[in-house]
């Protein structure tokens, strides 16, 4: 994208969002796009603009995908098994058919046209999903409780692009999830594990600039994934 008045030259990166039928503020309580206030603000930490993206109907995703610089799919519900051709797992979440929808949409968009692609926690189960991969519907010991977020360590495998980013023989991450990639889509290399051997970050080959990453950024103060999608991005 041109850089022009609106934007004064910062990439413009489209965060995906959640759809939510009631959500209350102030003397409301309406349907309404939510994102969790923490990606605008690692977004802008890294030198981007924030573009909410709720759900929408699939067939326009490739159009937004072309005013954008880059593409973030976010955290949220569990990714419909049936997409990935799994039987539905009791401890599995409820489906978002909306979400899943859209934010596949986007995910095939950025990838046919380049556009640089963070995925995040879901966002990185949904990227594997979209190349064909499966994911594992249950796991314990990656959270810190019900609301609560938890912290392990990520170690980078050499000679990927998530260890050009973050070459730390061990870094700290915050974490919230109980599901997990099991076997990789095509194309895609693991490039982070945890100490258990989770799967924590997941790439493409160059050139494409497709990261994903099952811990959440917009969490922590660790701003170097989402400075290194937005220098991609310019």
């Amino acid at each position: 994208m041109e850089e022009n008045a609106v934007t004064g030259g910062r990439p413009l990166i489209g965060v995906s969002t959640y759809l939510d039928p009631s959500v209350s503020w102030g003397v409301w309580q309406l349907p309404a796009a939510v994102l969790p206030a923490g990606y605008p603000r690692l977004v802008r930490a890294a030198g981007g603009l924030t573009a909410m993206l709720p759900p929408d109907d699939p067939a326009h995703a490739a159009g937004i995908v072309a005013r954008l610089d880059g593409v973030v799919v976010a955290g949220g519900p569990d990714v419909a098994p049936e997409r990935y051709g799994a039987a539905r797992d009791a401890r599995t979440g409820p489906p978002a058919p909306e979400r899943d929808a859209w934010e596949l949409a986007l995910i095939e968009a950025a990838l046919s046209s380049g556009t640089p692609l963070l995925g995040i926690c879901r966002g990185m189960q949904l990227m594997n999903v979209a190349l064909g991969g499966t994911l594992i519907q249950h796991m314990d010991g990656h959270a810190g409780g019900i609301g609560v977020f938890g912290t392990h360590t990520v170690k980078p495998v050499p000679g990927t692009l998530y260890e050009s980013i973050a070459p730390d023989a061990a870094t700290d991450v915050p974490t919230y999830h109980h599901q997990a990639v099991d076997r990789l889509g095509r194309d895609l290399v693991a490039s982070a594990y945890a100490e258990d051997g989770t799967i924590e970050a997941v790439e493409l080959p160059a050139p494409t600039w497709a990261l994903g990453v099952q811990w959440h950024p917009e969490m922590g103060e660790d701003t170097r994934v989402m400075t290194a999608l937005v220098r991609a991005a310019s």
